[in-house]
């Protein structure tokens, strides 16, 4: 082959290569869905989880597991607003794949039935992953149960409600907590529950700053991060008003202070895991947390915010699973 024709393929390489490197540009950097589902799609294989799904008197619950019921306890993790199952993923890298393992799409998000005319309170939350949880027949014997944020407030409320099915409890930075000051979010959160115009809340519906808090909940707001938390972002804009009626029945009077409510009748052994630079829920409600029930252990993750299953996934993957093998032995 001459030099002419080698000249010539290197040049027509080279154009195609360029033609390639700019789609995918433009594909992540304007279209973080496709980019955020194909890497979902990814890490579900690395994983190597299932997706399923049950019914309960019309009502669907998806969830992802690994592993089958053996004679250690079960694994049950419910995320945090306005997220899905997906949001464990790195968290669980970690985990031995016999594990039995499951992560479940709370009410009315990810893949699970979405419904207007449904109280998504915290304490009705609590009573529909009861429900899945008769459904799968998880509660045939006590199950380890895990929840973050929203999901540990939930969580927290459904070890007090149902003690005899928990055998142990990993709380991840849980709202619904009382504090003797509010800090800033917090006075942010009551503000918008007194608009006179809360369709045009800026937390579920404005783009940018949408962005702007999700930031706020990273202690490194890395590219690859933001572009994780901007395809969920993009995931739940046709369900605004959704997000919008959950998020107002989660934070209304009844519901805000449930999980503080209800510490005292916890019973099981107690995890507590915080990240040290955590803006959205103060890090001082893991004390709050471990002087109300009898056996706790708390960790304070340093350089991690609130999103702990992205700021720290590996350190939290170890916590959660020395937790769990301290209780019910080695995995």
């Amino acid at each position: 082959m001459d030099i002419t024709m080698i000249r010539i393929l290197l040049r027509i390489t080279v154009f195609f290569v360029g033609i390639v490197s700019a789609i995918l540009d433009i594909i992540y950097s304007h279209w973080p869905s496709l980019m955020f589902r194909i890497m979902l799609w990814y890490k579900h294989q690395k994983m190597g989880v299932q997706m399923k799904y049950v019914e309960h008197e019309g009502y669907r619950f998806c969830y992802f597991c690994r592993g089958k019921p053996g004679s250690r306890p079960s694994v049950l993790m419910l995320h945090g607003f306005p997220f899905n199952k997906d949001m464990w993923l790195n968290a669980i890298q970690l985990f031995p794949k016999d594990l039995h393992l499951i992560c479940l799409d709370m009410p009315g998000h990810g893949e699970t039935t979405r419904l207007l005319t449904e109280n998504y309170k915290a304490i009705n939350q609590a009573k529909k992953i009861h429900q899945f949880v008769e459904c799968t027949g998880l509660n045939q014997k006590p199950f380890h149960l895990v929840g973050m944020s929203m999901g540990g407030m939930v969580a927290g409320i459904y070890a007090a409600q149902y003690p005899s099915e928990i055998s142990g409890l990993s709380l991840l930075c849980p709202v619904g907590l009382r504090y003797p000051t509010d800090n800033e979010f917090i006075k942010y959160v009551k503000e918008l529950q007194k608009s006179t115009n809360s369709y045009s809340n800026p937390l579920l519906f404005t783009a940018k700053q949408g962005e702007d808090f999700l930031k706020f909940g990273l202690y490194y707001p890395s590219k690859r991060n933001m572009q994780v938390l901007k395809g969920y972002l993009e995931d739940k804009r046709p369900h605004k008003y959704f997000f919008l009626k959950c998020f107002l029945d989660m934070t209304s009077v009844e519901s805000r202070y449930s999980f503080h409510d209800n510490l005292s009748k916890i019973r099981a052994p107690t995890q507590v895991i915080w990240g040290r630079d955590d803006k959205v829920m103060d890090p001082s409600g893991a004390e709050i947390v471990a002087k109300a029930i009898p056996v706790c252990q708390v960790h304070t993750l340093e350089k991690c915010g609130h999103f702990i299953t992205l700021d720290r996934p590996r350190k939290l993957s170890k916590l959660l699973l020395e937790f769990y093998s301290s209780i019910f032995g080695t995995t």
